[in-house]
């Protein structure tokens, strides 16, 4: 767990209920697993609640671990240290990634509503003229009247993503291998290819997962689809973009961009990203961050206390869900 992580994951009552729920010491924090203090916990530990960080439990850990059953993850993806040993062991995991996905979702959504509106591109005018304009006259057929929003990948964001945006007077089109037509309707999108959603699209949202066959997912030839003045929101992976194609894209300015992720996570200090007027920025901060992170900590306190009374995870992750998850 990163250093200093468990201060601000865990409020006062969360802290309270874990000690009341097992004998466990959530002020007790291991960073690596080949200590002598962490061989001696790991000895005794039948459950470990992990975070970002967690180094990878593997084999040798499992050894260290003889009564270990559960792993109760209070962040996102466990891919960083749920190894092939721990489903071979039979290791019970459960993960507050839907909780995670909370946070994400709203800045979609917020992403997305602005996107509409063109607010990178009129504050930036604003703030250059510092006069009265017939903004309505400049930038014609803004808003978020029936505008055609595309969600690529139909995971907990997405959905949530969907969820949030149906009270509004929008389109929205969804992309999901995975997805049948009648699921997209139900959760009140309509299911297309993804070349259609690119080329419709006022905004397209990226939420799939990183995964080798979703690498540059939106290429050059998508980007290219997109029509001028689209959107571009990703808070899933910058991989899942074709960042040289893109750039060149948004320096252009045929296109605008909300990115959370890029690649490299940081981009260089010479980047034109950062000073362009059609693109915001912001350093991997959609998911959960400061009291957002209580909300993780409680997920995973009442995971154990499903544990310790015999019932089913709520939010378990199943081995054979590992190649189409984040």
């Amino acid at each position: 767990m990163q250093a200093g992580l468990a201060e601000r994951l865990i409020d006062p009552p969360t802290l309270t209920r874990l000690t009341e729920l097992a004998d466990l010491d959530p002020r007790f924090v291991l960073h690596e697993f080949d200590t002598a203090e962490a061989r001696a916990a790991l000895a005794d530990a039948e459950v470990i609640v992990s975070s970002w960080g967690c180094p990878p439990i593997d084999e040798a850990v499992l050894a260290a671990a003889p009564r270990l059953r559960a792993v109760l993850h209070a962040a996102g993806s466990v891919k960083h240290h749920i190894t092939e040993a721990c489903w071979e062991r039979g290791i019970q995991v459960t993960s507050a990634a839907w909780a995670n996905a909370l946070p994400v979702a709203e800045y979609t959504v917020a992403a997305v509503l602005a996107g509409n509106k063109q607010l990178l591109r009129i504050g930036t005018d604003y703030r250059t003229r510092r006069a009265r304009f017939d903004w309505d006259a400049e930038y014609a057929g803004i808003g978020n009247y029936r505008r055609t929003v595309g969600i690529v990948g139909a995971s907990r964001i997405g959905r949530r993503v969907v969820e949030l945006l149906s009270p509004y007077d929008l389109e929205l089109l969804l992309h999901d291998p995975y997805l049948t037509e009648h699921q997209a309707t139900e959760l009140g999108a309509r299911l297309v290819p993804l070349d259609e959603l690119c080329r419709l699209s006022d905004v397209v949202s990226v939420h799939a997962p990183q995964l080798p066959e979703t690498e540059h997912l939106i290429d050059r030839r998508r980007l290219a689809l997109m029509r001028d003045g689209a959107t571009l929101v990703n808070t899933a992976r910058g991989s899942l973009v074709d960042q040289a194609a893109l750039t060149e894209e948004l320096v252009a300015g045929r296109l605008d961009a909300v990115l959370d992720v890029t690649t490299p996570e940081v981009l260089p200090a010479d980047s034109p990203l950062y000073d362009l007027p059609n693109v915001l920025l912001t350093p991997h901060m959609a998911g959960s961050l400061g009291n957002e992170l209580h909300r993780m900590a409680a997920a995973a306190a009442d995971e154990l206390a499903r544990y310790a009374a015999g019932l089913p995870f709520a939010h378990p992750v199943l081995p054979q869900e590992i190649g189409r998850i984040a």
